[in-house]
């Protein structure tokens, strides 16, 4: 099972979950030697899963920030249409390695965090993962960061990652929803 199955696998999840598939709205955004979004803002009704692949430099920084600012972008919408949102969370996949400077998007990101606007899960792709680059960004206790074992476990970690937006977008605006236990094929690293 490689990432993109492992996407499929999460919005086929999430379209199954009659609660989460109406509350749930996911963006992609890639950064390789150049940012794209990949998918604005939408139900997963309305998104296709595309390849995804790891190619050239990691602009980590100005992919955080364009994820930072479509968020942004998205909120600004619901409040100006009076409507409740659920704390956002950010999935941040990578190697680790930006080839760009994130001293100031951490920033941001952890100001977000701290007045509980945000929830970010760094996950570590690749045995040479640059774990302590990816704690910078991580909002979890300890600053944890998740690393998929093998590419054959994408699946298992997005399904883990389905049902704990689905245990999310069930909660009440505001709350902190307890999220299901991590899989074995998840390593958690401190």
């Amino acid at each position: 099972m490689n990432s993109i199955g492992g996407v499929k696998y999460f919005f086929e999840a999430i379209k199954n979950d009659e609660v989460a598939r109406y509350s749930v709205e996911l963006s992609i955004v890639s950064f390789n030697s150049r940012v794209e979004t990949i998918a604005n803002f939408a139900s997963v009704d309305y998104q296709s899963v595309t390849m995804l692949n790891a190619s050239g430099v990691t602009s980590m920084g100005a992919g955080v920030e364009r994820a930072l600012a479509l968020l942004e972008e998205r909120k600004n919408k619901y409040s100006r249409k009076g409507v409740d949102y659920y704390q956002p969370w950010l999935v941040l996949m990578s190697d680790g390695e930006p080839t760009d400077a994130i001293d100031d998007v951490v920033s941001k990101v952890n100001a977000l965090s701290r007045n509980k606007k945000l929830t970010v899960f760094s996950v570590a792709i690749g045995d040479d993962a640059n774990i302590s680059e990816l704690k910078k960004f991580s909002s979890l206790k300890d600053n944890l960061v998740l690393k998929v074992k093998s590419p054959e476990d994408f699946q298992e970690f997005f399904e883990w990652l389905s049902q704990s937006v689905s245990v999310a977008s069930q909660s009440v605006p505001g709350d902190k929803p307890s999220l299901p236990p991590v899989p074995s094929v998840i390593e958690i690293t401190l």
